[in-house]
């Protein structure tokens, strides 16, 4: 039984801003920027939440203090994932952005709810709501939040990471955009009830974005296999190379966002050589899948595995 664990025939590229054409380093300092512009736009649009007595103002100002504290880890995570594998973290340490964008979805999972509740609570019991001071704030809120979604935009479509934290910046520009409209419905109508029904909107719109984004950053720290290539797939394209009579106990997970690795055993067929095999099964899943990390155990007739699974072990 032979095991083999050889070099990738091919290089990581772990820093993923490089695909378009942006530097770490410049990276960091786009992020840098952002959190410095959202803490100011928090505390400006907390002082003037209060005096106006706007709950949708004051809620925005939370999110964006959320949109802001999400950066800071963003940006922590960044830094830690550009750390090499070490004796401590042998897989080295890209996870760390994936566990970045859990905790900020988390986040914005608690916020939404506390934001909801607040609202309902404002439902029954409308405050009196200064709307000019309401619209000039998510006027310079909306301008910011668009800023600074332009600034990490690029990071967001290769990162996780990003991702959450753009997703943050994105709603909360929204978010911006529904308190102009509901100070402007105050200022010419004295409708209270806008404040809480556009708080709740903004609730309900964090919701429905977090729910559709945290499933896959859980997966992946969960070892789930990606959606491609599938276990079967994998297996079938395995078995059609020649002087292979079996692939299982295979394993199909992803070590980060860009990351897919395979482990399997693999039954030779008698009298095959056992390193040709393995030479022609890496290349076929670097080159067909995309997979080049993989550990394969080959096996023959006479060590086989007994009462095998395809997936897993027995």
């Amino acid at each position: 039984m032979e095991e083999t664990g050889v070099r990738d025939p091919m290089p990581h590229d772990h820093h993923h801003d490089h695909h378009h054409g942006l530097d770490p380093e410049s990276g960091d300092r786009r992020v840098f920027v952002a959190i410095a512009v959202n803490f100011l736009l928090t505390f400006v649009q907390i002082v003037a939440g209060v005096i106006s007595g706007s709950l949708a103002l004051v809620a925005d100002a939370i999110h964006n203090l959320s949109d802001a504290l999400s950066l800071v880890i963003a940006f922590a995570a960044r830094k830690i994932a550009r750390r090499p594998a070490d004796e401590k973290m042998t897989f080295g340490y890209g996870r760390a952005e994936v566990v970045a964008a859990l905790i900020n979805y988390t986040v914005l999972i608690v916020i939404a709810f506390y934001l909801a509740v607040e609202g309902i609570n404002r439902l029954l019991d409308p405050p009196q709501v200064q709307g000019w001071l309401v619209v000039v704030v998510a006027a310079v809120a909306l301008v910011i939040d668009a800023v600074t979604a332009l600034l990490i935009f690029r990071m967001s479509k290769d990162s996780v990471n990003m991702r959450a934290a753009f997703l943050h910046n994105l709603m909360d520009a929204l978010g911006s955009v529904a308190v102009i409209i509901g100070g402007t419905l105050i200022l010419l109508y004295d409708w209270r009830l806008v404040d809480p029904i556009v708080t709740l909107m903004i609730a309900g719109y964090i919701l429905w974005h977090t729910a559709r984004e945290i499933g896959p950053v859980i997966r992946i720290l969960m070892l789930a296999s990606p959606g491609s290539p599938t276990v079967e797939d994998a297996i079938a394209s395995m078995e059609e190379c020649p002087d292979v009579v079996e692939i299982h106990h295979l394993h199909l997970w992803q070590m980060g966002e860009h990351e897919i690795s395979l482990e399997a055993h693999v039954v030779l067929a008698p009298g095959a050589a056992a390193a040709p095999v393995k030479a022609a099964l890496k290349t076929l899943l670097a080159d067909r899948f995309g997979i080049r990390h993989s550990v394969l155990e080959m096996e023959s007739a006479a060590d086989r595995c007994v009462d095998a699974k395809p997936v897993g072990h027995a």
